[in-house]
């Protein structure tokens, strides 16, 4: 997808942390699969047969690339790719990439979120093919993604059935939540200068899944392009019953410092111990670990309702 300033900027901030640094190895190419069936075409890439050396700059796609059963085809993935641990981690940059260093690893299919500097047109001129996979917007759109890259990688079925799975795992976990007695009101922080997620983007349409109302949508949920900047001030009018920190692996954020913001301590998410922080990563991605931020939120909303 194409970044959006709040996620580039949490991004960024997990990019601190790096990653370790692999070589371009001869053996670690894995046989084709004789099943799959091609050439295939994603969007505007033909793929003429099963890639092998799969270079994967979106932490996203990486997670379902594994997911789907083709890890063993992943050569390299970028420094943001922190899950699953044996992905094969490189100081590849999927922010600024470098073709160059790209090329390296002889990958036959790249994937990547954005066509970043005209990296596609850099990686044709040496005969690789790159396949954008933009970051999702709805959980139809991670859905369809999902068997996208399985059909690229030669794990169609496999695509179909994470698919499923995944639409049945968070319909189940949405149903099984119990409904609040009156409309709950929450928060999504994404960093600590208050930038948040309206309705309109893929986070916030997984959280509207519980009937919660989102205090950022004020009377534009398009704003900003869906990621608007609070204010404290705006923040602690509407007082919302839930606060969730998406800032907290990489900004350490916690309901103890959320507590100690100036005038925060009055909030009822936080006076009734209803702030909950979520593991940035899977919050900012649309991979299969969707299901976890669902679970999450559940956990979350469930709290709430018993206690209330």
């Amino acid at each position: 997808m194409s970044r959006r300033f709040p996620l580039l900027l949490v991004s960024l901030l997990v990019l601190l942390a790096g990653c370790a640094s692999h070589q371009p190895d001869e053996d670690s190419s894995a046989r084709p699969d004789t099943e799959a069936v091609f050439p295939v075409t994603i969007g505007s890439v033909t793929i003429d047969r099963q890639p092998t050396r799969i270079v994967s700059l979106s932490p996203s796609a990486t997670e379902t690339l594994f997911a789907l059963g083709a890890g063993p085809h992943v050569v390299a993935v970028d420094s943001q790719s922190d899950y699953p641990p044996e992905a094969p981690h490189t100081a590849l940059s999927a922010l600024s990439p470098d073709p160059e260093a790209i090329a390296g690893y002889r990958p036959d299919l790249v994937i990547a979120s954005a066509d970043t500097n005209g990296l596609s047109a850099a990686l044709a001129k040496t005969g690789v093919q790159t396949l954008v996979m933009p970051d999702a917007k709805t959980l139809d759109d991670a859905y369809a993604e999902f068997v996208e890259l399985g059909k690229a990688t030669g794990h169609q079925a496999e695509g179909e059935s994470l698919a499923r799975q995944t639409h049945s795992d968070i319909d189940k976990i949405v149903a099984d939540t119990p409904k609040p007695a009156k409309p709950l009101s929450f928060y999504y922080e994404l960093d600590q200068t208050y930038y948040s997620v309206t309705s309109k983007t893929f986070i916030g349409q997984v959280l509207a899944r519980f009937g919660l109302t989102n205090i950022a949508d004020g009377n534009d949920p398009s704003v900003s392009g869906g990621y608007p900047q609070l204010s404290a001030e705006r923040i602690l009018q509407a007082n919302p019953d839930l606060v969730f920190l998406a800032d907290s692996k990489c900004c350490g954020q916690n309901a103890q410092t959320v507590a100690a913001r100036p005038g925060w301590n009055t909030l009822t998410a936080v006076k009734d111990g209803q702030v909950f922080a979520l593991d940035d990563d899977i919050a900012s991605r649309w991979s299969p670990r969707v299901v976890e931020l669902v679970r999450a939120v559940a956990d979350a909303v469930t709290r709430v309702n018993h206690a209330g």
